[in-house]
């Protein structure tokens, strides 16, 4: 059974005429928190959430604890990372385990 997104601090978009909700962890984790593991954010259908999209971007977590420069994530990265899930056959109103997107190709880190 997948768990759903915390409702508080998601945010709402709507992709191809779907709506969805995303969240950041507003904490780092500790890889994170250090530079070592970059960001990742979760995506749900907001409606009836099935199986989640976990993405995981090239860039450090904007909270981390280096001072490393990190840019925000758009709504337009959530929406063209929703675009590329679906069409590598992630189905969200599906009940099922998380598709992970890996975005960290140019991710270095910290060290």
């Amino acid at each position: 059974m997948a768990l759903a997104l915390v409702k508080k601090g998601s945010r709402s978009i709507t992709v191809d005429g779907a709506a969805y909700r995303w969240r950041v962890r507003g904490r780092p984790t500790y890889d994170q928190g250090l530079g070592w593991s970059p960001l990742a954010y979760a995506v749900e259908l907001a409606d009836a959430p099935g199986t989640t999209l976990v993405v995981i971007t090239d860039q450090p977590h904007p909270s981390n604890w280096r001072g490393i420069q990190a840019r925000p994530v758009l709504p337009a990265h959530v929406a063209e990372a929703i675009r590329a899930a679906r069409l590598k056959g992630w189905t969200p109103e599906q009940p099922g385990s998380p598709l992970l997107l890996d975005q960290s190709q140019e991710f270095t880190p910290a060290s």
